[in-house]
């Protein structure tokens, strides 16, 4: 060939390979508990990157180019998920990440994605420990693990009640809830009567009702990871013959009020989302999610949606998916998504969100504090 031609269709070819380059897909990776103790959660918010994904898709993408999450099965497995993210950054070489369920997987990904100087924006990852370990690519979107229990301490307070219990399972995230109760109900002058501890898998719960009993308590606080928990909790408690003024959760889903009909009545629980806030785009989610899931989203499905719009809208900003752009971005980007109000400090740490609590009342989930977002106010058994 001559020397001519050949430099035609080099040129020509070199063109063409930038040409589809711009037009390569974005491909996000992630790990999500679609089985084991966190499915649950897990599915939600696995879902919740899904549709996130579909209507990035639909207004064009990010930069122009088509997006594509890839999410495997960690089997809410701290070991695999480790595994997972070391083969999406160096077999599959994903363009980006997005973090796991929970705070014990954040924990044991994080390493990995800092390794490999990856942002690593956590949807449901809440223990303040996580982030005080020097780490430069990690950024949370709930609202702190230690301030999970502090609607029901506040309205606990309020309606005068003093002796509180605090029940945790034996996990990052639960101990950092457990913890942060404990704090705050002391600051109230309240009497925390005991804080246990409990191992994960715990079946009985017998001694725990016998502890309720001999110290009168009023206030049951709860924090655990796994829902059968708070079921195995609520049943142990019906059978016993416990009563409590109140009964609070660290989470609100509806599979709880499924799982428990008549007996989840009265009920508090942490939600950082409902579909009664006013955030912007919420209304959309919750018909598209509904349409597409047959379900209403739960504040895991709203988490991992919200974090997606967080690292769509930090990519757009920075302009690259140069990830120390990106976080640069992250670090400076003050905004509210579908999730709800997003800032953090130096840290990557939020500082915005402070969630809601909610209470089961006629079968129903309605937001009772605070009481600025409140759209019913709380009730309380009435005594036998």
């Amino acid at each position: 060939m001559p020397l001519k031609r050949y430099w035609i269709v080099l040129l020509t070819s070199m063109a063409l390979t930038c040409t589809a380059g711009a037009e390569t897909t974005v491909r996000i990776g992630a790990s999500m508990s679609e089985s084991g103790d966190y499915a649950t959660q897990g599915t939600a918010a696995a879902n919740g990157y899904r549709l996130c994904e579909t209507h990035l898709n639909e207004a064009g993408g990010i930069l122009g180019r088509p997006v594509e999450f890839i999410i495997q099965d960690d089997e809410s497995s701290s070991d695999r998920a480790q595994e997972i993210y070391q083969s999406l950054i160096k077999e599959e070489q994903v363009d980006a990440v997005m973090g796991p369920y929970g705070s014990t997987l954040t924990e044991a990904v994080a390493p990995v994605t800092e390794e490999h100087e990856l942002v690593h924006i956590s949807p449901l990852a809440a223990t303040t420990s996580i982030w005080e370990q020097g780490r430069d690519y990690l950024f949370m979107v709930l609202p702190p693990a230690e301030l999970f229990l502090a609607g029901l301490i506040d309205m606990a307070d309020e309606k005068g009640v003093k002796r509180i219990a605090i029940l945790e399972e034996s996990q990052l995230f639960p101990q950092a809830a457990g913890a942060g109760a404990e704090e705050l109900a002391i600051d109230r002058g309240m009497e925390v009567v005991f804080r246990e501890a409990y191992p994960s898998g715990k079946e009985d719960f017998g001694d725990v009702m016998d502890m309720l009993k001999s110290g009168e308590v009023e206030v049951l606080a709860m924090a655990a990871s796994n829902l059968d928990d708070f079921i195995r909790v609520t049943e142990a408690l019906k059978v016993a013959d416990v009563n409590l003024t109140m009964f609070g959760t660290s989470g609100a889903v509806d599979e709880y009020q499924e799982a428990l009909g008549a007996d989840a009545e009265y009920h508090y629980g942490l939600s950082a989302w409902e579909p009664s806030l006013p955030n912007p785009g919420i209304d959309d989610f919750v018909k598209s999610y509904e349409a597409r899931f047959d379900r209403r989203p739960s504040f895991h499905a709203a988490g991992g949606y919200g974090s997606c719009q967080l690292f769509a809208k930090a990519v757009e900003k920075a302009g690259t998916l140069d990830q120390d752009k990106v976080r640069d971005a992250l670090l400076e980007l003050e905004t509210t998504t579908v999730f709800g109000p997003y800032a953090v400090d130096e840290r990557g740490y939020q500082t915005a969100n402070q969630g809601v609590f909610i209470q089961w009342q006629d079968g129903e989930k309605v937001v009772v504090w605070p009481s600025p977002l409140a759209d019913s106010e709380a009730r309380f058994p009435t005594p036998e």
